[in-house]
């Protein structure tokens, strides 16, 4: 009974210990590494024996087993190698962190007149980046919308010129000089905005 009631005090001692010594956040590796100072106290006021390197206790008198108890391993000091059940009862919390959660917006740019007509252009944005761009507002009949069609095809989507470039920095449609100038135009402020 007393060697039981001794290996659960040792259990108890050295998981404190580990705990306090190895999973307290800021603790340096000389603080981790220092013995425990005192050994556990035997019921009748005595010092407990420390165990050889075996983990066998001196024997108790005649009778006594020479055989390392089943608990002796888990009560070592720190700084010691300990069982893996032992470790993964005493190891701190891990924090994980995860990646931040990216935010999809859209911004308007403003209305752009031009010699046929208006627009505006719109852009969504994946963080920073954007994905997605489109011209609202374009002449849809005539010569206009030919142009408009044309415009749109080449800068808008999410396969267009404003997606790959991803600036106003964009090519001049041929025939659409007006349109096209009108689009990057609105679609720079839309880029400045976000």
């Amino acid at each position: 009974m007393r060697r039981a009631l001794l290996a659960i005090t040792g259990v108890a001692a050295s998981t404190t210990a580990l705990v306090v010594l190895k999973g307290a956040p800021g603790t340096s590796q000389a603080a981790q590494d220092r013995p425990v100072a005192e050994a556990p106290v035997v019921p009748g006021g005595s010092a407990a024996p420390d165990p050889t390197p075996g983990g066998v206790t001196p024997s108790a008198g005649p009778g006594a087993s020479a055989k390392p108890s089943a608990k002796a391993g888990a009560s070592r000091t720190p700084g010691t190698r300990t069982s893996a059940t032992a470790r993964a009862t005493t190891a701190a919390p891990r924090t994980t962190t995860s990646a931040p959660k990216v935010t999809t917006r859209t911004v308007t740019g403003p209305v752009v007149s031009y010699k046929y007509g208006s627009l505006q252009v719109r852009i969504t944005l994946s963080g920073t980046r954007i994905v997605d761009a489109t011209g609202l507002g374009m002449p849809l009949d005539g010569q206009s919308g030919l142009r408009s069609d044309d415009v749109q095809a080449r800068y808008s989507g999410s396969s267009g010129e404003v997606v790959a470039k991803q600036s106003a920095n964009l090519s001049t449609v041929s025939g659409a000089t007006y349109t096209s100038t009108a689009y990057k135009q609105s679609l720079q402020a839309a880029i400045d905005k976000a």
